[in-house]
């Protein structure tokens, strides 16, 4: 592709984000939202992840098919610790063992006072998000799995969206899955 044309594309786009559908489906109807940023990976997208923990101040909810990067279970333990409000939704093969090690880095997260974990029944499908919002004003989302492999070795890419109604709109769905009435619970 030329540049000339790359130019034009680049010009052209956002008008085109800005022009309103009038077919009427969903994808028309969802408010443009402004504030995105895209990482792409293999390198250090583990930074990205471990810095908007960091910023919490409220809540974490998050969505994790694969969570076994020590750096983001630490930084949610951290966060955890200083008062923010962290609900883990897991995938039934994050329990392996229905007695996990209870010095183990997720372990140790799900016993701090503000840390809670609901796993989704085993079932055909997996619960295979890759999400988190935070203080309802900004939500993670994207390919990458919250692993070393996912953060730092794979082909992956991590989409940051600074909007309250993008983060509602994850948490609508959250909270749908939490309530699911045969999750396996950490806590009573």
């Amino acid at each position: 592709m030329r540049a000339g044309t790359l130019q034009t594309l680049a010009l052209a786009l956002p008008l085109a984000l800005l022009t309103p559908g009038d077919n009427g489906d969903a994808l028309t109807r969802e408010p443009i939202i402004a504030g995105v940023r895209v990482f792409y990976g293999p390198g250090n997208l583990e930074q990205i992840d471990v810095g908007l923990i960091a910023a919490a101040r409220r809540n974490i909810d998050i969505a994790a098919y694969v969570l076994t990067d020590r750096a983001i279970i630490n930084a949610l333990r951290e966060a955890a610790q200083r008062g923010v409000r962290v609900r883990l939704y897991l995938d039934p093969d994050q329990r392996r063992d229905r007695r996990p090690d209870p010095m183990s880095a997720l372990s140790l997260l799900i016993a701090e006072p503000n840390a809670e974990a609901r796993y989704k029944a085993q079932a055909d499908e997996m619960m295979h998000l890759k999400a988190f919002q935070i203080d309802g004003r900004i939500l993670r989302t994207g390919s990458t799995n919250f692993s070393y492999a996912g953060e730092r070795r794979q082909d992956n890419d991590i989409v940051v969206i600074e909007s309250s109604r993008a983060a509602a709109t994850f948490l609508t769905a959250f909270e749908a899955l939490w309530a699911r009435p045969d999750n396996e619970r950490t806590r009573p």
